[in-house]
């Protein structure tokens, strides 16, 4: 799958890319989803039960120290197969235009997707999760343990969601 897949929809508005990026990042595992294509992962990763399994690679092992103590985890994950040249999107659930940094689409500049996610167990190097939305094989960037105490905002509002 390409960017090309997602193709640009009646509305929308796509931008150049800059030559080149930058900055580097290190994957520092995967993720084994269900979902090859798009069109079957879920739209908000709330949505799903489907336990997912979380490959970190071997050398970051010790960073998993504690993490059995998490009851939920913030994961940082690179949306690899997403556009990354739409400023303006008309999400096909929604119909109408919204900018790329009003949504939580894949598609955009850095497609750098998180999810807060329930940790069933952990085996060596991989972490059975449950709350994901992402293609199997997505590039991980980052595991957080979730702070209900600082990580949840219950008054936030993304005002133009309420009036669709």
């Amino acid at each position: 799958m390409t960017a090309k897949d997602f193709g640009v929809r009646e509305g929308e508005v796509a931008v150049e890319l800059p030559g080149q990026p930058d900055a580097a990042i290190y994957f520092i595992g995967r993720i084994r989803t269900p979902w090859s294509e798009r069109k079957d992962c879920p739209k908000n990763a709330r949505e799903s039960d489907a336990v997912c399994t979380v490959e970190l690679d071997a050398r970051w092992r010790a960073g998993l120290t504690d993490v059995e103590t998490c009851s939920h985890l913030v994961l940082l994950y690179w949306m690899d197969k997403a556009p990354r040249h739409l400023a303006l999107q008309v999400p096909g659930h929604y119909g109408s235009p919204h900018g790329t940094f009003a949504l939580r689409s894949p598609a955009r500049p850095n497609p750098i997707a998180m999810s807060v996610v329930r940790l069933v167990g952990i085996e060596d190097c991989s972490l059975k999760v449950v709350g994901l939305d992402c293609l199997d094989g997505t590039p991980l960037l980052d595991i957080k343990p979730y702070f209900a105490s600082t990580d949840s905002v219950p008054e936030a509002v993304v005002g133009w969601h309420k009036r669709t």
